[in-house]
């Protein structure tokens, strides 16, 4: 037999077209942003999701500080976030001056609770921030339902959720401004980028403009001006036609990779639920309503020791898992915006007990049996057992 292989929590895809797609952007002498691959990303974003246009950015935390931009969020403003969210949610407003007000996670998909949503909204609210935890979509017509009677903006971090849909439309659709990520760990990647999805149209020139250090550049080069100079705040927010050429190759396979994903998550889905449900551990809960992106599959266990056991169990069998978010309002920086704990009960039970199996689109059948394998062997008894014994 041969040596047993490591496991990795992810792999970025690899579909084997983006060296010919590099090589092609530096034979056009055009490796800086808005290539031609840049363009052709951005077109597969607007024509798949429908959206008025879609930017290409250096990550999902950049179009993040570009929508706080485009908000003209000011001190003194408030914005809601899930706790159970990664920071950049939070701290692309923060850095405008805004404060965080932390929302509470429902407990069936792990997404904002739309229930409570009124009672934090105040004078001074300015935006909803709602996360699509796994690719798996929030109670959208709910959420803008309350934005639009409040007059307060909704923002969608898609991170996890491109090519999802909530009720037969895609995610990313109904806030004003939207986000995507191609992090290394996402569905497609090009190691670091990102996307700002834009449905309102008011905010089209102004993005535009933004993204490349707040001047008309973009107007020069069509021509619609005779000189480019500043006009409006901005940044370097273009990624280079180098990491568009690579992300462009997987997004034209697009189909190829969510079926492979498709297939992992169902096989998890089937082999392990019986094992779950005699354990009383907890799978990924998908409503009829929504069509999820296949970006994550977690398993929720009893409690944050026998989470921590069967992480040390599967990495003992060479398997690498992980857990996710430390929940905003426990963070160093939301202390001090007001966090305290037990002010999101769930979203800290989730952070204790929650344990990311490996998923990524070149995840073998064999490795994904070995994974299966590894966890349905873990012993709770055992585990149990040692934890009482360490106690007396």
């Amino acid at each position: 037999m041969g040596l047993v292989s490591f496991i990795p929590f992810n792999a970025a895809p690899w579909i084997g077209t983006e060296c010919d797609y590099i090589q092609q952007a530096f034979e056009a002498m055009h490796v800086s942003g808005d290539g031609a691959f840049t363009k052709r990303c951005q077109r597969i974003l607007e024509q798949e999701l429908g959206v008025r246009k879609a930017f290409l950015t250096t990550s999902c935390t950049d179009a993040l500080e570009m929508a706080a931009l485009l908000l003209n969020i000011q001190p003194g403003d408030q914005i809601i976030v899930p706790s159970f969210t990664f920071v950049s949610a939070a701290n692309a407003f923060v850095l405008r001056g805004a404060t965080p007000v932390f929302a509470e996670i429902r407990p069936d998909t792990l997404n904002i609770d739309e229930a409570l949503l009124d009672d934090l909204i105040s004078p001074s609210t300015r935006a909803i921030i709602v996360v699509h935890y796994g690719g798996v979509g929030c109670e959208m017509d709910r959420i803008v339902e309350i934005a639009e009677k409040h007059g307060v903006a909704v923002i969608e971090d898609n991170a996890h959720g491109l090519f999802g849909s909530f009720r037969g439309r895609p995610l990313g659709t109904f806030g004003c401004l939207a986000t995507q990520s191609f992090h290394e760990t996402k569905n497609f990647s090009c190691g670091e980028g990102g996307a700002l999805l834009i449905n309102d149209e008011q905010y089209v020139e102004r993005a535009e403009i933004m993204r490349d250090k707040g001047t008309n550049r973009s107007r020069f080069f069509r021509g619609e001006v005779d000189k480019y100079t500043w006009v409006d705040l901005g940044s370097s927010f273009l990624p280079s036609d180098i990491l568009a050429a690579a992300l462009f190759a997987q997004l034209e396979r697009r189909e190829y990779i969510q079926d492979q994903r498709r297939r992992i998550w169902n096989r998890y889905q089937a082999e392990l639920q019986e094992w779950a449900g005699r354990h009383r551990v907890g799978l990924p809960f998908v409503p009829d309503h929504c069509q999820q992106s296949y970006h994550l599959f977690y398993m929720r266990m009893p409690n944050l020791e026998l989470r921590t056991a069967l992480i040390a169990h599967l990495r003992q069998h060479d398997i690498l898992s992980v857990f996710h978010y430390v929940p905003l309002h426990l963070s160093e920086m939301g202390r001090r915006f007001g966090g305290f704990a037990g002010q999101c009960p769930i979203s800290e039970q989730v952070s204790d007990t929650l344990v990311r199996l490996p998923m990524y689109a070149g995840l073998s059948e064999r490795d994904q049996g070995r994974v299966i394998d590894a966890v349905k062997q873990f012993s709770f008894q055992s585990t149990e057992l040692a934890l009482t014994a360490s106690a007396l």
